[in-house]
């Protein structure tokens, strides 16, 4: 094999594609015959053809490196296994169709700017499918129906999970562990972040979310319901219902017992103006959603609208005829106070905002939970100061929305 040739191709691509550079280095390279053309493996093994190598111009052979690289940077394998338990999907065609799919996600983003697009490479357009999507994305809105054509494409179980004959599998030489491959994983990210505008739109995703996925934000929402509404003293009250095991040191004397109630919780929402109706519609159903996490007693839990000025404490009967109030500026501290002044005071305090509010000096003498909707940094005109919106404070247990 044309060792020379190959590597000064990974070099090429290194310099082409420098926030590739820890990964690319990172594959090991096993010289094999049996393969098409060039595949790689789970734990960053690259199987190259001698005859491939041969026949391919050195800047395409670069291309291919970056290629295979980018199926285990994007974990193409484990996603593979992933989406085949969930459609019973194992076969030899099955395991095509994700070949290709997965191809079809990075390609947009491997070719060009130095790097030229080989003659066989596959593009979403051969299928009449469009560019940017996730390989899941095309294997759901698409059959797929001319992926039989490309069963010349061998990208190995890096890209789609099934073993093949010639890999060395997890006991073999040269393998790099868990730990090692996140951590390559983890400085190719930081390089794409560091960097910012350098990397095409594909990648600068990928970083964003490859060591940030995203949070299942309704269980952390209900979970943070429930931690708040059972944390000590929280819906707690004595009754005689149940005598305390004191009592048997006081012979003649009932003692009451701490018996836990159903907690109060008020919901706060935010109904200025810079909430869309969308996320309004969004809010009510985290309302249905917090009476069932307090045991669906949906009379113990009360919605306050708010956007300057707080409106009335409305008691909940069902989430979808609230009526929500609002459309001005932004002060959640009025909405505080209001929860506050309800009779009998809520355990809990839930605020549902976009955060671009002040909050209370003070922390409510009671659990706060903040659910944040999403929002995009605000661009700044020349004319103005920068604009920095306040951030939660650090007494309230925050969860993003979204």
């Amino acid at each position: 094999m044309d060792t020379e040739k190959l590597l000064a191709a990974r070099l090429h691509a290194v310099s082409v594609r420098p926030y590739l550079a820890s990964a690319l280095f990172a594959l090991h390279v096993v010289e094999d015959r049996s393969v098409p053309t060039m595949a790689v493996d789970a734990y960053w093994r690259c199987y190259v053809s001698p005859l491939f190598v041969a026949r391919t111009p050195l800047e395409e052979l670069a291309g291919v490196w970056v290629h295979e690289v980018s199926h285990l940077l994007r974990d193409h394998h484990g996603r593979s296994e992933r989406y085949a338990r969930e459609r019973g999907e194992h076969g030899p065609g099955e395991r095509l169709r994700q070949n290709v799919a997965a191809d079809f996600e990075i390609n947009d983003d491997v070719y060009g700017d130095g790097l030229p697009m080989p003659a066989g490479a596959v593009r979403p357009s051969m299928l009449g499918l469009p560019d940017g999507l996730l390989m899941e994305e095309y294997l759901r809105t698409s059959s797929m129906a001319g992926a039989a054509g490309l069963a010349w494409l061998d990208c190995g179980s890096g890209a789609d999970g099934r073993a093949r004959p010639w890999e060395l599998g997890p006991e073999g030489a040269h393998g790099l562990s868990r730990q090692q491959r996140d951590a390559v994983r983890f400085r190719v990210s930081e390089a794409i972040t560091g960097r910012p505008g350098e990397a095409p739109e594909g990648w600068r995703r990928w970083a964003d979310e490859a060591f940030h996925p995203p949070q299942p934000w309704r269980q952390l929402l209900g979970a943070a319901v429930r931690a708040a509404a059972g944390a000590p003293g929280a819906g707690e009250n004595h009754s005689y219902r149940r005598p305390s095991r004191r009592s048997a040191g006081l012979p003649g004397v009932v003692l009451p017992s701490l018996r836990r109630m159903p907690p109060r919780v008020c919901v706060v929402i935010d109904t200025s103006g810079s909430v869309s109706d969308a996320e309004l519609g969004g809010a009510l159903l985290e309302v249905a959603a917090i009476s069932r996490a307090v045991g669906g007693r949906r009379d113990l839990v009360s919605v306050i609208s708010c956007d300057a000025a707080a409106g009335v404490a409305v008691p909940l009967c069902r989430a979808e005829n609230l009526e929500l109030v609002g459309g001005g500026g932004t002060d959640l501290r009025s909405g505080f106070a209001r929860a506050l002044r309800s009779r009998p005071r809520p355990d809990v305090i839930v605020a549902l905002t976009d955060g671009q509010t002040p909050w209370p000096s003070a922390p409510p003498p009671c659990r706060t939970v903040v659910g944040l909707f999403p929002r995009a940094p605000r661009p700044v005109r020349e004319d103005e100061e920068e604009y920095t919106p306040q951030e939660p404070p650090a007494w309230a247990r925050v969860v993003p929305i979204g």
